[in-house]
């Protein structure tokens, strides 16, 4: 994780040198870099299956936009130009640089108080353990092998035996973006219908798909947060992106990534103290979002 940067800062302005806000810059850059790793090289050879090239393309912000820094709000920069941290960004009398919160807001309100009320309504929810990824399989579920979502990978049980785990199990997923790429032979297995209008009802805080979303919030919500934050919310979907492939009912091992046998008892268990973890950090995450809007939003 980067460096923590509270919602106490938002209170007290922190007037950062030059040398300061620079060192700052150049330390992002180099972990989104880290993060994204040789992935022009992965997207040669695997295409969009790498983990790097999904998140890119599945999430809209491109690496260019994660790897530029900005302070996010409560911070005087020193020696800077607006032009460097984007159209909030303003110059003050004596040439220093700040975020205009206001602004954002003036333009965003809506989509931050939208945004608000999903990361605090799925913070308040009780968390959910049983579903043990089986959103992955259910979008393969009797379904033509022409018309498999990842039909470049072959599946670990072949399509009756991943057809038959589902039939076990049950489907108990709660977040719509998975839940709208179910084949139509799935959708009516899954314990929960749920819809756009009713993600605030049913988005809870043990899912993976929620949890990985906190990056989509984080970026959505710049420049009211700094980039740190956004690059702590890529992080940990990079690592919850992994294993939801790595759970998932295809064969991986052409990318380097062995299974997660969730089809037997000591794979649900591991999956499960996976999503535990997630879970926990996802929170954190989550809660410093929260933070971060209520103290825009006044």
């Amino acid at each position: 994780m980067g460096p923590m940067t509270s919602a106490a800062d938002l209170v007290r302005p922190t007037r950062l040198s030059p040398e300061q806000w620079q060192a700052r810059r150049s330390h992002h850059a180099e972990r989104i870099d880290g993060l994204l790793g040789d992935q022009l090289v992965k997207r040669a050879q695997h295409g969009r299956q790498s983990i790097e090239e999904f998140l890119l393309t599945y999430y809209n912000f491109r690496p260019a936009q994660l790897r530029r820094w900005q302070p996010g709000p409560g911070f005087i920069l020193d020696g800077a130009e607006p032009e460097e941290f984007g159209p909030y960004f303003v110059a003050d009398p004596h040439g220093a640089v700040r975020l205009d919160a206001a602004g954002v807001l003036e333009r965003r309100r809506d989509s931050v108080e939208w945004i608000y009320r999903l990361l605090s309504s799925t913070a308040a929810r009780a968390p959910h353990f049983g579903c043990f990824g089986m959103h992955e399989w259910a979008m393969v579920y009797r379904q033509a092998p022409a018309e498999v979502r990842h039909n470049l990978l072959p599946l670990r049980l072949g399509a009756e035996g991943t057809a038959d785990v589902v039939d076990q199990l049950a489907v108990r997923c709660s977040h719509f973006d998975a839940f709208r790429f179910f084949t139509p032979a799935a959708r009516p297995l899954n314990l929960l219908q749920p819809t756009r209008e009713t993600q605030h009802e049913h988005d809870q805080p043990a899912c993976l798909h929620a949890n990985m979303d906190v990056y989509r919030w984080a970026y959505r919500l710049s420049p009211l947060v700094p980039s740190e934050l956004i690059a702590d919310c890529f992080e940990l979907a990079k690592e919850i992106r992994t294993l939801d492939m790595r759970a998932s009912p295809y064969d991986l091992t052409t990318i380097g990534l062995s299974p997660i046998q969730v089809e037997t008892a000591e794979g649900r268990a591991e999956y499960v103290r996976f999503q535990r973890d997630f879970s926990e950090r996802a929170g954190l995450l989550r809660n410093r979002l929260v933070d971060y809007c209520e103290q825009a939003l006044g």
